[in-house]
């Protein structure tokens, strides 16, 4: 059986709705909505997939998971921790209640000594305890015939006068937010949008300054690599970050002849964009990392571009994996582009520490992405 509306619209309670079911489907949404009529009936078994949309403990989306009486309850990502340690704690909390019963002593415990370095020890303890309840199986276990993927960093220059714009900015901004980060807490987003704007201005001059041309050194690398491999028959997925940013990208390719289909966070016929670049001929499929993050499967493609670093390195390892996937019998080809002496080359290096924290907790290469602590961000800003 498929829930797949409220009780107002079904117009019967879910216990009659699910009678004699053996498996029932339904979304983490109309579960928040009926969260009391589920808890009210016995499950043998919750399997929750992607579950990292219940992974805000303070959410009423967790909250509802976590009423349902099951005798096995069961979290299936691929991405266990997105934003930090708590994360990992809250699908344990759902799956496994009693390991880790307290989130402050968790976060005393595990979270602060393994996030901030202070207790080596404290990585090995939460390892131990956590390994006999996960499983990681990469692609390569489960599909040992998926061709291989390639990735490579290219290092764009900035023009002179893009420099000397940037050099400008960074001096202000640093300026701002040394004098900031020592209370993280309340200077939060004034500190993301600073760096956020340096983040912009690495990609071009005219998403931070109105008055300057739309101009970007790796709009013309990217240029010059698409034509190539269009040319050559192969297609390609294209993500950033920025939507205005993509739209410059749109501009340029279709200036220079090449088709494009473009789906960001307000498409609003999504279905239709996807089915347009699967089933038509267009080489570049231009996607916002939030709106191609998961529920994609594009094998049509082969190549790979990101236009911008982002600190959480799981948004960019999906994004990646739309088409590195079963089915996909190309070799896939991973472009980052970042911006020489900017910003972004500091956040690829946050995003190495990152991963390297989640591999030492699961076990197997994978991807995390901690919250920015106060001396990220010195790093990010640091000469």
């Amino acid at each position: 059986v498929t829930i797949s509306e409220t009780r107002k619209r079904r117009r019967t309670d879910l216990a009659d709705a699910v009678a004699g079911a053996q498996i029932v489907l339904t979304s983490y949404t109309l579960l928040r909505l009926e969260a009391d009529a589920y808890a009210e009936l016995d499950w043998s078994a919750v399997l929750l997939d992607e579950a990292q949309f219940v992974k805000n403990r303070q959410a009423r989306g967790h909250q509802s998971v976590r009423k349902l009486r099951a005798r096995t309850k069961f979290a299936i990502t691929g991405t266990p921790l997105e934003n930090n340690l708590m994360d990992l704690w809250a699908l344990l909390s759902i799956v496994s209640p009693g390991l880790f019963a307290d989130p402050a002593a968790f976060t005393e415990r595990y979270r602060r000594p393994i996030e901030n370095g202070s207790d080596p020890e404290a990585l090995g303890r939460l390892h131990r305890r956590v390994r006999p309840l996960m499983l990681r199986r990469t692609k390569e276990t489960v599909a040992a015939e998926l061709p291989p993927k390639q990735e490579q960093v290219l290092s764009i220059e900035l023009s002179p006068a893009h420099r000397k714009l940037y050099d400008k900015q960074l001096a202000a901004e640093r300026k701002k937010v040394l004098g900031l980060v020592d209370d993280l807490r309340r200077n939060r987003i004034t500190i993301l949008a600073s760096l956020t704007t340096l983040r912009q201005l690495a990609l071009s001059p005219a998403l931070v300054l109105p008055d300057q041309a739309a101009t970007s050194a790796k709009i013309d690398t990217l240029i010059d690599l698409v034509t190539e491999l269009a040319a050559e028959g192969h297609r390609a997925l294209v993500f950033s970050q920025f939507t205005t940013y993509l739209g410059m990208v749109r501009e340029r390719l279709t200036a220079e002849g090449l088709g494009t289909v473009y789906l960001d966070g307000r498409t609003r016929d999504r279905a239709a964009r996807i089915e347009q670049f699967r089933d038509g001929n267009d080489p570049v499929f231009l996607i916002s990392l939030k709106a191609g993050g998961f529920g994609l499967t594009l094998t049509e493609a082969d190549y790979v571009f990101i236009l911008d670093p982002w600190w959480n390195p799981a948004a960019e390892l999906q994004a990646i994996d739309r088409t590195h996937r079963i089915g996909q019998d190309k070799h896939v080809m991973v472009y980052r582009l970042v911006s020489a002496d900017t910003i972004e080359e500091k956040v690829v290096a946050l995003q190495a520490r990152k991963r390297d924290l989640f591999d030492k907790v699961v076990g197997e290469a994978g991807d995390l992405a901690a919250p920015l602590t106060a001396d990220d961000i010195r790093g990010l800003l640091e000469p």
